[in-house]
């Protein structure tokens, strides 16, 4: 399976995400913002970034452009609640698989995450 890490500054989703991960066999790394989950993608080898774009700190944009400059095989799949923040993730198609909409259920993210492997 797939090693993950997830950036999400809101603590109980960020713990729903890695349980409904692991439920699928994927080791997850969390990480409370970008600047904590660009530490840690400089730290270990990930598969999948999974972002919140709207964190303080270092947001999920700018984690995109920085992860993706240093680890171009790495997939990123970028999560928010605002409208507005999935226009600004436009202009990252060619470095992202896609962008999920918050709120979203278990079986959701669980697809989410595995299209996004599998592309």
């Amino acid at each position: 399976m797939a090693k993950i890490l997830i950036t999400e500054d809101e603590d109980a989703l960020r713990s729903f995400v890695a349980r409904a991960l692991r439920l699928d066999g994927h080791e997850t790394v969390e990480a409370g913002d970008g600047a904590d989950g660009l530490a840690c993608l400089e730290a270990e080898a990930f598969d999948l970034l999974l972002s919140d774009i709207r964190m303080p700190v270092m947001d999920g944009i700018e984690l995109t452009h920085q992860a993706s400059a240093a680890f171009p095989a790495m997939k990123i799949l970028l999560m928010t609640g605002y409208a507005e923040q999935r226009e600004r993730a436009d202009d990252l198609t060619d470095k992202i698989v896609d962008v999920i909409s918050k709120p979203f259920s278990l079986p959701d993210i669980r697809k989410a995450v595995a299209l996004a492997l599998a592309a």
